[in-house]
């Protein structure tokens, strides 16, 4: 049997498949890829970084699943792991965790079954099977160059010498010198061991001023500021107060607690903003 359609319908049947290409909702945006800060936070939280693959994922009844986003489902996960990428302690070759997962426009969360992924995890005492998220972004799809920039990060956290994590600002002083436009100022820095840390700010006339990072006692004036994207600058960039707080300010005369003020400016300025993509862990 041949279908014959008049002109008319013909133009109703086009215009209504555009409306319904038109009306489709468009896919959701890309998540933009992980800073290095990001990446370093659940680093840092983490006991174990793991390579897995998942066999088994089941949502879990919505009266076992608190606290969940809205527009995410809460998965039981069983999978096997790959390899351990760093780990603080012992690890089965079967895992079980929960995750958070988005959900499509019918409810039904994203499919985890056969793929595999990159864990951000603390162990369960007792129970080396089981792991526990540090976050509800702890999950990403495996991806090789990922786990390239992840190394690094992971080698530096666990270093002899690996940089102290730094809570705030202890004390800071500036102190002019014996010409004019010459001054010094030293920022000393609370950290959770009391391990010794400082900035200097050394100010010359008609020299830009020059500023590192000590860890010692000593203060050290050929201190040099951190690289981009390392622990060092991690710890700095990403966890100092914006300004420097008035109380910490040692300085008695107006002029030296501007300077003071000024050269931590001038350092939160040079170390740039830390940037992170991950919502709240």
């Amino acid at each position: 049997m041949i279908l014959r359609f008049s002109p008319r319908r013909a133009a109703l049947l086009a215009a209504a498949f555009v409306f319904a290409v038109s009306a489709a909702p468009p896919p959701p945006p890309a998540a933009p890829p992980p800073t290095y800060a990001d990446l370093a936070d659940l680093a840092d939280a983490a006991d174990l970084v793991v390579h897995v693959a998942v066999a088994k994922a089941m949502p879990l009844p919505p009266d076992r699943a608190t606290n969940v986003a809205p527009g995410h489902a809460r998965l039981y996960v069983e999978g096997k792991t790959r390899a351990l990428i760093a780990g603080r302690a012992p690890l089965g070759q079967a895992v079980r965790y929960l995750v958070d997962v988005p959900v499509d426009a019918k409810g039904k969360p994203s499919k985890l079954k056969k793929r595999e992924f990159l864990l951000f995890a603390n162990a369960v005492a007792g129970v080396p099977a089981d792991l526990r998220l540090v976050g509800p972004t702890a999950q990403f799809a495996y991806d090789a160059a990922l786990a390239a920039r992840l190394r690094p990060i992971l080698a530096e956290l666990t270093a002899a010498d690996a940089a102290p994590v730094v809570t705030g600002v202890r004390d800071a002083l500036a102190v002019p010198g014996t010409l004019a436009g010459e001054s010094e100022t030293q920022v000393f820095l609370a950290t959770t061991g009391g391990e010794p840390v400082s900035l200097t700010v050394v100010r010359r006339p008609r020299m830009a001023p020059a500023w590192g990072v000590s860890y010692s006692e000593i203060v050290d004036q050929a201190a040099r500021p951190p690289a981009p994207d390392t622990l060092a600058w991690y710890r700095l960039a990403c966890f100092l107060p914006a300004q420097l707080p008035g109380g910490v300010n040692l300085a008695q005369d107006s002029a030296s607690r501007a300077r003071a003020a000024e050269d931590y400016a001038f350092v939160m300025r040079e170390l740039g903003p830390c940037q992170r993509t991950l919502r709240a862990q």
